[in-house]
């Protein structure tokens, strides 16, 4: 087995907001994996006295943890376990019906000698490979499916579509937003690698079109999780018109998780 990741900023001046990790048992049978992007709210109050990291590293590490220790559990019902714990740590404190509460993407995968679940709640990416070089991307598109003009700005786009029918999800406070999650599950045979990109990673592939899924799954296993990084922030540097649309950043937090079965 190997994994690699990489993760970086997308400025200086704030903390990386994503998070990743893997479960490896001792055992050696199985194994897990969790990426999170936090979501970055608009200035102003978002009835939270915690930060996005401080969220995502407590969601993420309560993920982690269930996701290697309770296999009878399914991802859906460890992720609703898991918000309902975050929620529970801060409750007392910060408004978490606030529609700007801290919230997060998510990518779980876990794998066993049978195969191999996953679980994607926007707009992050879990790319499954298979044996043959064969490469499925595993995706929740609801973002992308919104109506043009959805997200002109931030405080649209938090007041119209977030976390309600007719828009897209994310990992916040409500334990329930698990049941919207994009699940499955794929046999063992057909399964030789598995990558986890935020979008900051997948842009190489989505804003640039530098390469298809299975163009980028190759970057990763040539150049690893950091060579595809650096490479999404070398097209970046040099797109000084911004003549590929983005969502308001030039650089992203941007996290790539490569694992070889």
């Amino acid at each position: 087995m190997r994994i690699d990741l990489a993760t970086a900023a997308g400025s200086p001046e704030r903390p990386n907001e994503d998070w990743a990790a893997t479960a490896l048992p001792a055992s050696g049978q199985g194994g897990a994996l969790v990426l999170l992007d936090g979501v970055t709210p608009p200035p102003g109050d978002d009835g939270c006295v915690h930060s996005v990291p401080w969220f995502t590293a407590r969601l993420g590490g309560t993920l982690v943890e269930l996701s290697a220790s309770r296999r009878d559990l399914t991802l859906q019902e460890i992720l609703a376990t898991s918000i309902r714990r975050t929620a529970d740590a801060h409750r007392a404190s910060c408004d978490l019906s606030h529609v700007r509460t801290p919230q997060a993407t998510v990518i779980m995968a876990r794998w066993d000698e049978g195969g191999v679940e996953h679980l994607v709640l926007s707009d992050s990416v879990l790319l499954i490979e298979a044996h043959d070089g064969t490469v499925r991307p595993l995706l929740d598109d609801r973002l992308d499916r919104l109506p043009p003009g959805s997200l002109a700005s931030a405080a649209i786009a938090d007041a119209r579509v977030r976390n309600k029918e007719g828009g897209f999800f994310t990992a916040a406070a409500d334990p329930s937003v698990a049941d919207r999650a994009v699940t499955g599950r794929t046999p063992a045979g057909r399964v030789r690698a598995l990558a986890a990109l935020t979008d900051g990673a997948a842009r190489w592939t989505e804003m640039f079109h530098e390469g298809d899924w299975a163009d980028c799954l190759e970057v990763l296993r040539k150049e690893g999780a950091q060579g595809l990084i650096d490479r999404v922030r070398a097209l970046e540097e040099g797109d000084t018109e911004r003549a590929r649309p983005r969502r308001g950043k030039t650089h992203d937090d941007a996290t790539a998780l490569y694992a070889v079965l």
